[in-house]
């Protein structure tokens, strides 16, 4: 069984055991995060800022593209599409301000990507656990990637996370492999 606290604001020293779906979902979001940060062990600012790929990612900056979809997806969870931006309008400054979730910017310290990463893994498992229903839909925000009028559920957006988190997770194992040959796993 998972445990995790709930929210502050029903009981700041109350726990919620997560048993069925929920559980298994947690289950599988911790382990691909844990392989994302895994990645990371033992590294300096500047090597988590650094390509090692012809790629333009960077560990940091992978971790924090991840911290700001897993955050932006839990407040779609709560908030419905308002809480997303409208992608049919960005602008230039909207495409580069995203770019820079890529990379580590001066003054960021993998230190503080992480903490703030831990935070919105705290959050968002507490929404896993306290959600009252995770087959309530919202519809998806106006996007040229998503189809129109679609809906997703709690659930579905919760295996989106999951699957944009190994995913990353994979590209993570790439670039710590080809920066000092570290692997996350053999």
């Amino acid at each position: 069984m998972t445990k995790t606290t709930t929210s502050a604001a029903a009981n700041a020293n109350a726990e919620t055991t997560v048993t069925g779906e929920r559980a298994d979902l947690l289950v599988a979001l911790e382990k691909q995060r844990h392989f994302l940060r895994f990645t990371t062990r033992d590294l300096t600012d500047e090597q988590a800022g650094m390509r090692s790929t012809v790629s333009e990612l960077c560990l940091g900056g992978l971790i924090k593209h991840v911290t700001s979809v897993e955050r932006l997806w839990a407040n779609f969870i709560v908030e419905g599409p308002s809480a997303m931006p409208d992608f049919t309008a960005f602008t230039e400054a909207d495409f580069a301000r995203r770019a820079d979730e890529f990379r580590m910017l001066p003054g960021e310290t993998l230190a503080g990507v992480l903490a703030e990463y831990t935070e919105v893994a705290r959050r968002t498992d507490e929404l896993v656990a306290t959600l009252a229903d995770l087959s309530t839909t919202r519809p998806l925000p106006k996007a040229p990637w998503f189809e129109a009028d679609a809906e997703w559920s709690a659930r579905r957006v919760l295996m989106h996370i999951v699957a944009e988190t190994a995913q990353h997770a994979g590209h993570a194992d790439i670039i710590r492999e080809a920066l000092d040959g570290a692997k996350s796993m053999g």
